[in-house]
Parts: structure tokens; C-alpha cells; sequence
């Protein structure tokens, strides 16, 4: 890894979101945010963190994504929404190498990670699951202490210094810490499943990564700990640029500033192969898409 992949963002800001009403046949609502051509501008003018040209993923010589370009630009959100089996899931694991750990998978095209490509021969994977780290669909703390939940990642990759820092730093910025400041030596499974996943959140924040994807964090939560992980995925962003994946197309509308729109294509014979179909400002995505499939889509028409 060079340099370029340890660079950091200073002076964040966002802008303030007012929660999405979804309608039968009307496009999700979003107030607050702005979709003019000073926006466009400003955004254009942020350092893009991910640069995707033309990439093609494929199981055993079987594509499952196919052509897929856009960009992620550093304090911002970025979330792929689509039906299942659009490849979404498939993309993420794009951005941090985790295909890579598949058998048969191969990646064709281009991932620029700040101007260098990821997949380039002498970038390190494990560097780079570091740097890019993931959140998974279902919580997965280890099982072992609160405490050592945390400190597992800086001691594997040697991190020096005040380990409870470390692990007092990592469970502030995921808005665990106060929950749990006196229940550090017990069993991480204790946490409630809200909590648990803002515990594997705090757990890939101790290593001090740059990016933070996440895989549908919130699918397997209630509408309470759902809230609790938007509004910490946008307080996050003022240190953070994130990826996630989701279903909730209201949670894309609450929480992202861009949204790329995947859907599957029925393709070489009976195989289903996913691309972008849209890719756009959140606000324009939900309240006057340009791609009708997109329309279709966020209004409950398909999916």
C-alpha cells in the first residue's frame, strides 16, 4: 500500500435530512436537501475515495454483475439499493477484496482507492480490508468480552499504545460506550442485537479504518435499533465516507447523499446478470429518477 491509501479527510459537514414518507405510486419525498446545480458542484469538487470503471464480477466464468461504474466521493454515503439478486452484495465485497475469499470469483474492469488500483498486484488484501472495512447483515461479535471485542483487531495488526483508549475511542464513535462502559469484561452475546451490531461497528472502527461498508446493517434489527444505526451512520460520515447496501429503500432516502439503482438482467439464456441502471443524488433518485425502471422501482411498482 502506498501513502495515498492512509490519506484522511478533515472539515466534514452535511447536510440535514427530514425523514422520507413512501406512497403507493409516489416517488419517496426527501425536504432539505438541495438538488441544484451549486450541489452537483460542490460534490464534484470532494475527492473521490472509490473510482469503479466497467467491472465485471464473476463465480466460476459465470457473470453476476456485469459493466458497473460509479463513484464514492469521501464524508458522503453512498447506497446501492435494487431487488435481490441485482448483485449488491456482490459490489460490496468489490471495495474491500472480500470476493477474493470465494472461490472461482474473478474481477474484471477497474477499482481506483484514492488514484491507485485495488486490485493491482502489489497491493496487500489484508491491508486493504484494514483500510475498507465491512459491517455485516447479521451481527457476528466474537465470543469473547465487550472489551476484547474490540481490542481483537489492534492487536492482531499490532497497534501500539493505550488499548482501553483504543477500546474507549472505538465504542464513543459507534454511541455504545455509555451503555456499556461498566460491562466491558461481559460476554458480547449479552448485548442486545441493536447493540451488538453497533459493537461490531465500534469493533472495525479500532483499527482506524477510512471507508466503512456496510452489507444490509440493519435487516435483522427493530425499528428502534434501526434508528439507532442511521443516526450513528450519519454522524459517522463526518469522520467516514460509507457504502451500504439495503433494501429499505426509505433508510436509502433517510441516510444517503448519492444512490446507485441495480437491477438484474435476464441474459445469456436463463442467466441473471446485474447492472446500474441509475446512479444519482438521493434526492433526484426518489423524487424524479431519469431511468423508468428507477420510477418503477422506488414507487412499489416492481421489485
Amino acid at each position: 500500500m502506498t501513502d495515498e491509501l492512509r490519506r484522511r479527510e478533515q472539515d466534514p459537514g452535511h447536510d440535514g435530512v427530514v425523514d422520507p414518507v413512501a406512497r403507493e405510486g409516489v416517488p419517496i419525498h426527501i425536504e432539505g436537501r438541495a438538488t441544484d446545480a451549486s450541489k452537483t458542484q460542490a460534490r464534484r469538487a470532494q475527492e473521490v475515495v472509490f473510482d469503479v470503471r466497467g467491472v465485471t464480477v464473476s463465480y466460476a466464468g459465470v457473470p453476476a454483475v456485469r459493466d458497473i461504474a460509479f463513484d464514492v466521493r469521501a464524508r458522503e454515503i453512498t447506497a446501492l439499493i435494487g431487488p435481490s439478486g441485482c448483485g449488491k452484495s456482490t459490489m460490496i465485497r468489490c471495495l474491500n477484496r472480500m470476493n477474493d475469499l470465494i472461490p472461482g470469483a474473478t474481477v474484471e474492469g477497474e477499482i481506483l482507492y484514492n488514484g491507485e488500483n485495488l486490485y493491482g498486484p502489489r497491493v496487500d488484501p489484508v491491508q486493504v480490508r484494514k483500510l475498507i472495512g465491512m459491517v455485516f447483515q447479521k451481527p457476528n461479535p466474537f465470543p469473547k468480552s465487550i472489551y476484547d471485542n474490540i481490542a481483537f483487531g489492534p492487536r492482531v495488526i499490532g497497534m501500539k499504545g493505550d488499548m482501553d483508549g483504543v477500546v474507549e475511542r472505538a465504542l464513543k464513535r459507534a454511541a455504545l460506550w455509555e451503555e456499556v462502559k461498566d460491562r466491558l469484561k461481559e460476554n458480547a452475546y449479552r448485548l442486545s442485537g441493536g447493540q451488538q451490531q453497533r459493537l461490531c461497528i465500534a469493533r472495525c472502527l479500532a483499527v482506524e479504518p477510512d471507508v466503512i461498508l456496510m452489507d444490509e446493517p440493519c435487516s435483522a434489527l427493530d425499528p428502534i435499533a434501526t434508528a439507532r444505526i442511521e443516526d450513528l451512520m450519519l454522524e459517522l460520515k463526518d469522520r467516514y465516507s460509507i457504502v451500504i447496501v439495503t433494501h429499505n429503500m426509505q433508510q436509502a432516502a433517510r441516510v444517503s447523499d448519492m444512490t446507485a439503482v441495480l437491477m438484474p438482467e435476464v441474459r445469456d439464456g436463463d442467466q441473471t446478470i446485474g447492472h446500474i441502471v441509475e446512479y444519482a443524488d438521493t434526492g433526484k433518485i426518489f423524487t424524479n429518477p431519469d431511468n423508468k425502471r428507477t420510477e418503477e422501482y422506488v414507487t412499489g411498482r416492481v421489485g
